[in-house]
């Protein structure tokens, strides 16, 4: 088990009280032993605060002290590989072993936004992400004395590289590299079963990994009682359901009743978006996971848990850990 964490700014907070929370959450974790701890880079969401993500990943690690930290992903054509690579190769020196580098080939946010990121405009294309992907894993191998651009820190240091993934793109690209391929299943379940089916069928082994390895981000509402958990996940489903009505808010507080706020239409939209989500006490969200484990055959589950109250998140996760 893992986490993969938005830092969500809650109605009546701040973006300084969620990186706050980030760390304590982090902090717990870590002793329930999850296994790593990730944030995601994203721009212009008024209720995301992980936009600076190397920056939160360096509070995270400089918090704790044993669980794995990284990014979920950086969103690469967004940034300069060899700035990505220097950025990464600090957060190694200072955190050895500690650091992890999961790559996005989408821009994380709006085209204008993407535009003002990029001072260049927007001439790289999601498909020129194969090159910068290698451009960056050529920053961090050992070079010859003949390079003239090199990444310091960052060259030689053995920086763990995942490939993400909400298609069947990234899974293919994975599979050709042989490296690891995490799957976006918490927001965009759609094509789960053909990507890791496609990751499987053309891997081929690498010096990195040798057999397949997959984690698929799913959503968990736990608590101690259904009815609980229930009123818990309308957070998230308030958030979906802006999404789709293009108003990206903070995150709200939990209501008691959703079909007062959406029409039929609205409601299914918001279930397929949600699909892969185990809400529940602990007998139900156990049940939940091992049917999706058998069904998937995932090597790795990322909790995504946007749970308005901080306290019923600790909770969430805790349970999670028991399961």
């Amino acid at each position: 088990m893992s986490v993969l964490d938005l830092v969500m700014v809650n109605t009546g907070g701040s973006p300084s009280q969620s990186m706050r929370n980030s760390l304590d959450l982090a902090r717990h974790v870590e002793r329930w032993g999850y296994n790593r701890y990730w944030l995601a880079e994203h721009h212009n969401i008024k209720g995301i605060a992980s936009a600076a993500t190397s920056v939160l990943i360096g509070f995270i690690a400089g918090g704790t002290s044993t669980i794995r930290v990284g990014s979920g992903g950086i969103m690469l054509p967004n940034h300069s590989p060899l700035v990505i690579a220097e950025q990464f190769g600090t957060l190694e020196s200072l955190y050895p072993g500690r650091i992890e580098l999961g790559l996005g080939r989408a821009p994380g946010t709006d085209r204008l936004t993407a535009m003002a990121l990029r001072r260049g405009g927007l001439d790289e294309s999601e498909e020129d992400f194969p090159n910068s992907v290698e451009e960056l894993m050529s920053y961090l191998t050992p070079q010859t004395t003949g390079t003239d651009v090199r990444a310091t820190p960052g060259e030689g240091l053995n920086i763990p590289i995942w490939l993400l993934g909400s298609s069947i793109f990234s899974a293919q690209l994975a599979a050709e590299w042989g490296l690891p391929f995490a799957f976006a299943s918490h927001f965009a379940p759609a094509h789960l079963e053909s990507a890791i089916n496609i990751y499987r069928e053309r891997f081929q082994p690498s010096k990195t990994l040798q057999e397949p390895y997959i984690m698929a981000a799913v959503n968990v509402f736990a608590a101690d009682t259904d009815e609980e958990a229930n009123r818990l996940f309308t957070s998230v489903q308030l958030m979906a359901l802006g999404m789709i009505r293009r108003n990206h808010g903070l995150l709200q507080p939990p209501v008691s009743n959703m079909d007062d706020l959406w029409d039929q239409l609205e409601k299914y939209a918001v279930g397929e978006r949600l699909k892969y989500s185990f809400v529940g006490g602990p007998a139900k969200i156990k049940n939940g996971l091992e049917s999706f484990l058998n069904q998937t055959q995932v090597d790795e589950i990322m909790g995504v848990s946007h749970i308005y109250d901080h306290t019923a998140r600790l909770r969430s996760f805790e349970i999670l850990s028991l399961i």
